[in-house]
């Protein structure tokens, strides 16, 4: 099977991409998860560890496993990139080319598919600026499970819930072929 890498950030969907691992792995993918500092404290490395059965990235400069920096093994390796939740922050920061930490160095490195499962507050995803990141990720030909309409860890309703982990995983494995 293919090798898949999950991006997670620091969104309280992050459980979510709890689940989605579980689906890669038991669909026999070799799966490596990514992490930004901020997705650590909602759900620990550990458990993407034990989910993922691998070593989960953190920091571009943990000391690698091989003499190639870990976000270059990983972005050659990779057949897709999947980052599950993807918050605003990490969307602006792939439109720019911005490469301050272990996910977003290892998505700029990559040449596998990008799918994106935005995760954020609906004021959040309606802003213009938003919008514009999404458009300009789209451009370059990233795909994207869309967001959903429903009630929202900040205590209000409306559009910007990350899918569930069976759709993201669906439309990963349409990817994968």
């Amino acid at each position: 099977m293919a090798t898949v890498l999950l991006g997670v950030t620091g969104s309280i969907a992050a459980y979510k991409a709890c689940e989605l691992a579980r689906l890669f792995v038991k669909d026999g993918h070799d799966l490596h998860v990514v992490m930004t500092q901020a997705a650590t404290r909602f759900v620990s490395p550990l458990t993407f560890r034990t989910l993922s059965r691998n070593p989960v990235s953190l920091d571009m400069f943990d000391e690698p496993d091989e003499w190639v920096p870990g976000h270059i093994s990983l972005a050659e390796r990779a057949a897709l990139l999947v980052i599950a939740p993807c918050t605003a922050n990490v969307i602006a920061k792939l439109a720019h080319g911005l490469a301050d930490d272990m996910l977003t160095a290892t998505a700029l490195a990559t040449r596998a598919p990008l799918l994106v499962a935005p995760a954020m507050n609906t004021g959040m995803w309606e802003h213009p600026a938003t919008q514009a990141n999404l458009a300009t990720l789209a451009a370059r030909g990233a795909r994207f499970v869309d967001a959903g309409t429903g009630d929202l860890a900040c205590g209000t309703s409306g559009k910007g819930r990350m899918a569930e982990a069976a759709e993201v995983f669906a439309s990963a494995c349409r990817l994968l072929g």
